[in-house]
């Protein structure tokens, strides 16, 4: 999976991106209707193991970087598990930025 967040549009209110794609590529959305339920608590338990993975990933990267004897393959490898996880990481950021509750905070010069 490969996101690329200049190409999805955002999902309108009500709508979740997933963090999964359709079989031909394209973003999954699924309406936040029903936060509690099966896709919903399936698409939040992917996103958390997205997350952990990203972490080990970064830790990776730090080590290989740290090896100066690795070699060319070691970090054309740890780059593109980098890169993968941190699109998922990008996709798991906008798609709960998304759902974030818009705050009306009054006038604009504070009062």
């Amino acid at each position: 999976m490969s996101y690329d967040r200049n190409t999805v549009t955002a999902p309108g209110p009500g709508w979740r991106l997933l963090p999964w794609e359709s079989g031909r590529g394209t973003p999954c959305f699924l309406s936040s209707d029903t936060p509690a339920g099966v896709l919903s608590l399936l698409a939040d338990d992917i996103e958390e193991e997205q997350l952990r993975d990203g972490a080990e990933v970064l830790d990776g990267a730090r080590a290989v970087l740290r090896d100066h004897k690795a070699g060319e393959y070691a970090l054309r490898r740890t780059l593109h598990a980098a890169t993968q996880c941190l699109g998922d990481v990008l996709r798991v950021a906008d798609s709960r930025g998304a759902r974030l509750p818009v705050v009306d905070d009054g006038d604009a010069d504070g009062q």
